[in-house]
């Protein structure tokens, strides 16, 4: 028989962070029966489907098949070769990740302060000013390396209800009370779920001040949270709860502030923040570097903190 074709101007298009259409050309006399693809790197398959990651680089070719009547296939050659990258993950699977970390969240935990631990303060003009987020966590996280801001932490000693005197990023510690970065007039947003290859969980929440770029950049891209109730970090307003509370928002009392007590949340604050607002000081406990999440990798395989598509 002739040789079978070539596929030509191929497309690539409706990328997701686990899937793509592909379209070509081919000799409207010529119909085959069968296409051949492949990826590289090469994508996990099952029966016959591809299971792509976010996030990721690929290079596809494809090439066209028509069985003969002894059973064989004649196959054309290759064609070009496509690049492509998959997208991040939507807020639909952003909220099958968030559901998730509900699920091993634990019960509330009152605290006081937002605060960051560090040997060295990125500073200018008296602000702590935001930085790029790390590739740390879920490859399909919509906030790596785009989102900028100020991690802080907030999880408390069950015993004292106070900050560890531990910290793996530094012995200087900058704490600030907790209404200055979250209060009626901050938004809240889920932005990400994982663990490394530890027993430890770590949920990555932001703070945006509501009409900031950070807060147009979340609302495009991460589930919303109602700041007075969610199974991560809530702020509420201390009559609502017969007691007394952080700082002076409200009427007859400030605001009370809890914390997931089972995961380690990470906050990102959006903005720049006046050094004045909080207080320096030194740790008494360990610099413990083993924690440190940096650009740290999720492990694909824990079935806690993993959905069904990408790692």
């Amino acid at each position: 028989m002739d040789e079978l074709p070539v596929a030509q101007s191929i497309k690539i298009s409706n990328i997701t962070c686990d899937s793509f259409k592909i379209c070509w050309d081919m000799d409207p006399r010529d119909v085959p029966t069968k296409l051949v693809a492949k990826a590289v790197p090469l994508p996990m398959t099952v029966r016959g489907h591809w299971f792509l990651s976010p996030r990721t680089e690929y290079t596809v070719a494809v090439q066209t098949a028509s069985k003969q009547v002894d059973g064989d296939y004649a196959v054309s050659e290759w064609s070009e070769i496509i690049e492509f990258c998959t997208a991040d993950y939507s807020t639909v699977h952003l909220n099958q990740l968030m559901q998730k970390a509900e699920v091993i969240s634990g019960r509330m935990l009152r605290f006081s302060v937002f605060y960051r631990n560090q040997s060295k303060e990125v500073c200018e003009g008296g602000r702590m000013l935001p930085s790029l987020k790390d590739n740390s966590g879920s490859h399909g996280s919509p906030i790596s390396g785009e989102l900028r801001g100020i991690f802080f932490s907030c999880n408390t000693e069950f015993n004292t209800g106070k900050p560890p005197q531990d910290s793996p990023y530094g012995r200087r510690r900058f704490q600030v009370r907790a209404d200055v970065l979250f209060n009626p007039g901050t938004n809240l947003y889920f932005g990400d779920f994982y663990c490394m290859y530890t027993a430890y969980h770590y949920v990555v929440l932001v703070l945006a001040p509501r009409g900031s770029a950070g807060d147009a950049f979340c609302k495009q891209r991460l589930p919303p949270l109602d700041i007075a109730d969610n199974r991560f970090l809530t702020c509420t307003r201390a009559e609502e709860e017969g007691g007394g509370g952080v700082g002076g928002e409200g009427e007859g009392g400030g605001l009370v502030f809890r914390h997931a007590q089972d995961v380690n949340l990470e906050v990102i604050y959006t903005e720049p923040l006046e050094l004045a607002l909080g207080e320096v000081d030194e740790i008494s406990g360990h610099q413990l570097m083993s924690m440190s999440t940096s650009n740290a990798k999720k492990d694909p395989s824990c079935k806690t903190c993993n959905i069904s598509v990408g790692r």
